[in-house]
């Protein structure tokens, strides 16, 4: 196929539209069903870049969560716990043990199930039948992945009336080192991004405390690359395999941990007891008790939700309190954080820390790079400067 006639780009009224390659020759994909879109294309195209570099890095099969061009989460296939199995809604998912890149998924669309309403998907590894069945279940708009077995192709075209995208890709194909894009008219070229990310990016450790455990490398790792495909400014918070947090677009840093940081909480109190038996209504569908979760975790609507319990639960229950909640978070340690450029003050660090943050990497380079350390040394946070600044636009 050597271009393919998009409905219209991003917005309904931008016509004519399409995909090709420069240079005449044939697109590395094949449209297996559906009709992708322009932004369809963007979530899959730079999806399919974070998790193949995952793969590459790790040597562990990988899976994004993608919307509006920015990862909600991305992770690797470790198990998951029984309790987390049921925060992600898949404690029910026959045979997913013994499925890692089903594990992957689950972790990846699980993280922030809000933002991930209406994902496009990226797989690193061909698609399987359990993976298959968590996706045919969730509200999404299409899939890129490097092939599908027969049955997990059969249940994935059976999604949306018979119109979900699935997009199969060619996995060796490598792109030009030169890039292009306009914009008003104007042509950019740059060198594309092929910076490797990897542990021996972590090797410049900066506070006193030099550890780094091997899980916390990993996590770095897929902190790392998941901002070089997120719109900058952004952090990411990771923990056990998964990024849990991203704070993407923002103008300030401290706004892009404050925002990730909330996410990594809300993250981790979705796993609290008290969560996990919220005693619902049978009828209350899944995107519906994501935002009833959402607004029971929240300080601003939680009062306003039990008012009206009745519309989603069996019987009322108990308030989830701030001090509570403090508590809940306060247990939680070992998590990691990475930046797509340095930090200019303190203050993420101070927020970082709220979340359970004890591992950091970011490029450093600021002026005000002591008083960072210095922060860091206070909490005994281990952190390493990459040196390397990974924005993304």
């Amino acid at each position: 196929m050597k271009e393919f006639e998009l409905k219209y780009g991003c917005n309904p009224n931008q016509k004519p539209s399409k995909i090709y390659m420069a240079d005449g020759s044939d697109l590395p994909i094949e449209i297996l069903n559906g009709r992708p879109g322009y932004i369809n294309f963007l979530d899959a195209f730079n999806s399919w870049q974070l998790v193949k570099e995952i793969k590459d890095a790790l040597g562990m099969c990988a899976a994004a969560s993608f919307k509006h061009v920015s990862p909600t989460s991305a992770a690797v296939g470790n198990k998951l716990s029984e309790k987390l199995k049921k925060a992600c809604f898949v404690d029910d998912i026959e045979g997913l043990d013994d499925s890692p890149l089903a594990c992957a998924y689950a972790r990846a669309r699980g993280t922030d199930r809000m933002s991930s309403f209406g994902d496009f998907i990226a797989l690193s590894d061909v698609c399987d039948k359990t993976t298959a069945m968590i996706i045919k279940r969730e509200v999404s708009d299409g899939i890129i992945a490097p092939g599908y077995t027969d049955a997990a192709l059969e249940i994935l075209k059976g999604k949306r009336k018979g119109s979900y995208n699935i997009i199969k890709i060619d996995p060796d194909y490598v792109p030009d080192k030169i890039e292009t894009k306009q914009v008003f008219g104007i042509t950019f070229e740059q060198k594309r991004n092929n910076f490797k990310i990897d542990a021996e990016l972590l090797n410049n450790i900066v506070t006193k405390n030099k550890e780094l455990s091997e899980s916390a490398k990993r996590d770095l790792i897929i902190a790392l690359i998941t901002l070089k495909y997120t719109q900058s400014n952004s952090v990411c918070f990771a923990s056990d395999g998964q990024a849990i947090g991203v704070g993407a677009g923002q103008q300030s840093r401290i706004h892009c941990t404050r925002l990730a940081g909330n996410k990594a909480d809300i993250w981790h109190l979705r796993q609290s007891d008290k969560v996990l038996n919220l005693p619902f209504k049978s009828t209350i569908g899944r995107p519906d008790r994501d935002n009833v979760i959402d607004q029971y975790i929240s300080d601003e609507d939680s009062e306003q939700l039990l008012e009206n319990w009745d519309k989603y639960f069996e019987t009322k229950p108990e308030a989830f309190t701030k001090e509570e909640k403090k508590a809940y978070l306060s247990t939680i340690r070992g998590v990691t954080l990475a930046s797509d450029a340095f930090f200019p003050f303190d203050d993420n660090i101070e927020r970082a820390r709220k979340s359970g943050v004890d591992y950091i990497a970011e490029p450093g380079g600021s002026v005000r790079d002591d008083i960072v350390i210095d922060c860091c040394d206070k909490y005994g946070i281990a952190m390493a400067f990459t040196g390397m600044r990974l924005f993304h636009h």
